[in-house]
């Protein structure tokens, strides 16, 4: 039986608000104004969170993993629309356009979020001068990403698709977990099982699996559970085809 999403009761504070990026360079008194208006969330993976509630509030992740996605009620096939970390805000159709936004909003992890009723975020963006100059470059970046999945999903195959994808999540979670020499060596990736990555790669469980386990006897990554560890990430990025180098490339060594 699905669980109830969790609403903390206390209020942000001002460190707390200033931990996500939209808000960080905000002069100090006006991101104390804001955190009055802030309430800390709390969800868990496997809680159900009715999407209803984005018509109401706008989130904004401070710590966790958080999938968007979207079903077929006749197949049953899900598709992921976005996938949210640390930093990333939403909903932000509902923001612009007030109307109901039919997603299946899904904890990867234990997700720590900032909430603040719409009519505030709606009335902060066109108020402040210095908010709006921090969210629109936010927003150009979340509409970018949707042309280029929207492009990769025709243009590329599903091993390239999902080179980057993984990459992508590297770049946005960067994790590691071992000895300081080595580690330029290995990128650790937590929480994307088989089926997530097919959902967010447009294909299926099989298929994927199939493609990790080539990559796992070509010594690229190494496969357990839901933890994939890069060990080759210069093979993943020409996989991907990239014409530039990522900001995690690899350091040179000494």
């Amino acid at each position: 039986m699905p669980q109830k999403s969790v609403n903390l009761p206390q209020k942000a504070n001002p460190v707390l608000v200033k931990q996500a990026n939209l808000f960080a360079d905000l002069p100090t008194k006006l991101i104390e104004d804001f955190q009055q208006e802030f309430q800390l969330n709390e969800w868990h993976k496997g809680d159900y969170i009715n999407s209803d509630v984005l018509t109401k509030r706008f989130f904004v992740v401070i710590d966790g993993q958080l999938e968007i996605k979207q079903s077929n009620p006749e197949t049953g096939r899900e598709a992921t629309l976005d996938m949210l970390y640390a930093g990333d805000c939403f909903d932000l159709m509902v923001l612009f356009d007030d109307q109901p936004h039919d997603v299946i909003i899904s904890p990867l992890t234990t997700v720590k979020l900032l909430s603040v009723k719409l009519s505030t975020m709606r009335h902060w963006l066109w108020t402040y001068p210095e908010f709006n100059q921090q969210f629109m470059p936010y927003l150009a970046k979340k509409m970018r990403e949707k042309e280029q999945q929207a492009s990769s999903l025709i243009l590329h195959d599903v091993p390239t698709r999902l080179s980057r994808i993984i990459l992508d999540h590297i770049n946005k979670i960067k994790f590691y977990s071992g000895a300081k020499e080595a580690e330029h060596h290995y990128h650790l990736v937590n929480g994307l099982n088989d089926e997530v990555l097919a959902r967010m790669a447009g294909s299926v469980r099989q298929v994927i699996n199939k493609q990790l386990q080539l990559w796992k006897k070509e010594d690229t990554l190494d496969k357990k559970r839901n933890q994939l560890i890069i060990k080759d990430l210069e093979a993943l990025e020409k996989e991907a085809k990239f014409t530039q180098a990522l900001p995690n490339e690899p350091l040179a060594k000494s």
